[in-house]
């Protein structure tokens, strides 16, 4: 009885509250949504975002190439540019270690990847996908823009 209390308590925590991260400006965020190229075409751009409810207490930290881009919560993107003809390498933290996806970019281009929660053992975990232009467009233009540069770890 006890391990399903806890249990219960567990997953509550998870689906309840909501994180939250600094927001970029309504103008800075409209720019981005206007998914130009980016603005040097030797490079491509990456727009980093998690949509949806689902685990809206958890934040995740996401990386590229090693490099702290930020700390996610729900219905918020990230904008970076990386070098085209490459491929980077985008984490983010799960429970016990972090997910990372390979992107081979081409310069010149956007790439939208999707940062998911899903419900691990004992926290909510988290995972990339790379997601294709038209979805990735259609969720970013709903979602706001968050402040770059801070990680929890």
């Amino acid at each position: 009885m006890n391990k399903l209390l806890i249990a219960t308590a567990v997953a509550t925590s998870l689906l309840a509250g909501c994180a939250s991260v600094p927001m970029e400006s309504k103008e800075k965020a409209d720019v981005a949504k206007q998914f130009n190229p980016p603005s040097n075409k030797e490079n491509a751009g990456l727009y980093i975002y998690r949509a949806g409810v689902f685990g809206a207490a958890l934040k995740k930290d996401v990386w590229v190439d090693g490099k702290c881009i930020g700390e996610t919560a729900p219905d918020m993107f990230f904008y970076e540019e990386v070098g085209g003809g490459e491929e980077h390498k985008v984490s983010t933290e799960s429970e016990f270690s972090p997910n990372d996806l390979l992107v081979k970019t081409e310069g010149g281009k956007n790439y939208f990847v999707r940062q998911y929660i899903k419900l691990g053992a004992f926290v909510g975990g988290a995972g990339l996908e790379l997601v294709d232009e038209e979805k990735g467009k259609n969720e970013v233009a709903q979602l706001e823009m968050a402040k770059k540069g801070s990680c929890s770890k």
